[in-house]
Formats: C-alpha cells, structure tokens, sequence
C-alpha cells in the first residue's frame, strides 16, 4: 500500500537497514567506484555476476545486498544517516538487472531477459541508468558498445564509446544513453573493443539517493525532505557507489530507516 499522507507514515512501522564496509580498495580521485565486493556488513557479494546470456535480476537475497525485512511489498527510504573515512560521493542504487562478466572482446547477444517492472514505481523506466563494473583490471583502454530497449520500447543504441581508460578492479563507468533516451527497459547487445584483457559487468540501476561527506571522518543524516521519502520494494537490491576525493574507498557507512507501505 503507497503512503500518500503524514499520518499514515507516522503510523507505518519502521525498520533499519545497516550498510557498512570494513574493507577499502584502491581508486581513482573523483571516479565512482564498486564496494560491493568488499568485507563488512552485509558480507562480500561476488563482483561476477555469473550469467551473460540474458542476466538476472539481484534481489536482496543474493550476498553483498543488505537483507531487506520481507513485511510489506514496499517500502519507503524514510531517514538516513552516513559517514566515511574519507571525503566522498556515496549514492544509493537499486541494481534491478545485472549481467556479466563479459570479456574484453565480448560480442554477445541476449536473449531471454527477465523483466524488472516490478521493481519500479508505476513500471516507469524514464530515469535508469546503464552502468559498467570492472571485474578484474584491463589493459588497454576499453571502447564499449551496448544495444538497448529504451524506455518506451524502441530500440536504442549508445554507439561505440572510447572509454580512454584501462579499467582497475571495481571501477565504475556511467554510460551514456542515445540523445532522447531518459532510460532503458532491457539491454540487448553487449560489445567491447579495442582493450586486449579484463572482464566487467553491465548494470541497469535506479538511482535513490545520495550524499557528499566533506571530509574525513564526516557525515550527516538527513529525514524524508532529504531522502525524498523514494519507494524501494521489500526485495530491492540496494547498491553503493562510492566515489572518493582520494585515491581509496576507505570505509562508508549508511544507516537508513524504512516505513512500511
């Protein structure tokens, strides 16, 4: 059930949701990386997403996404706390399809891809984004290539991109969607070029919050004016990306609170 007033999310029962990393990997300045393999609570999840053919979608079950308490078929991001080691970007994502890990001279052609509407408020795919993982480090840089529904069904394509990086463990790249797409419904074709070693994933996420630590040992928390009170579901898959002034993820850590729907 939505809650549509103040009374009713007063009212609604609330649960805390613990995200936090005992482990750092090293990075780039100022570039979004993956924690999700790394130590803490919930555990390391598995940076392989383990099918290419037509991907999956993550739910909270799977290892590395924090276990979401299975009451209500929605929930609601209600408060949220935060702070790092070191001065940060942290934003929030729900990863509603995965696929991976592709090669470096990946060529393939899914098939079969399962749908994540029902992950989405209204089923609307304006706003998800089309995000890359490395896997294990690349040399050379990477020219990637993905071939897409878009958000109303017709076909997209974001062309061949010349990254002009050589991808290291972890590192994430934001790709850009065809002029006129706001988002996408499923991936197609996955194509990378000219890199001569590395695997990575392929992530379709919705993006749900996020904040800026300013320095080390900093945060914050924020209410509902804040979090934007975004509705997630009671099997949402919630990602971290960390993207660090310095040249370490160091170690974030969120708190939420969430209002059953």
């Amino acid at each position: 059930m939505a809650i549509t007033g103040l009374d009713p999310l007063i009212a609604a029962a609330k649960r805390r949701v613990v995200y936090q990393k005992t482990a750092s990997r090293t990075a780039v300045a100022a570039i979004p990386f993956s924690v999700f393999d790394l130590t803490g609570n919930p555990g390391a999840g598995t940076l392989a997403v383990g099918n290419t053919a037509n991907g999956i979608v993550p739910t909270d079950a799977l290892a590395g996404y924090p276990l979401l308490t299975n009451v209500a078929a929605s929930l609601y991001l209600n408060r949220a706390q935060v702070r790092s080691s070191v001065a940060c970007w942290i934003d929030v994502y729900d990863c509603l399809w995965s696929a991976g890990a592709y090669a470096y001279n990946a060529n393939i052609t899914l098939s079969g891809q399962p749908s994540f509407a029902g992950r989405l408020p209204d089923a609307d795919y304006n706003g998800l984004e089309l995000w890359l993982e490395a896997v294990t480090a690349f040399t050379g840089n990477q020219s990637i290539r993905i071939q897409y529904l878009d958000q109303g069904g017709a076909a997209g394509d974001t062309g061949t991109i010349a990254t002009g990086v050589a991808p290291i463990v972890g590192r994430m790249y934001f790709m850009p969607l065809a002029g006129g797409d706001s988002g996408l419904q499923q991936v197609n074709v996955v194509t990378s070029t000219v890199s001569t070693a590395g695997t990575f994933n392929v992530h379709v996420m919705r993006w749900l919050w996020g904040y800026r630590v300013n320095g080390v040992n900093q945060g914050g928390s924020e209410s509902l004016l804040g979090t934007g009170l975004n509705q997630i579901y009671a099997d949402s898959a919630l990602r971290f990306i960390v993207t660090p002034d310095s040249t370490a993820t160091a170690l974030p850590a969120l708190r939420f609170q969430t209002a059953d729907g």
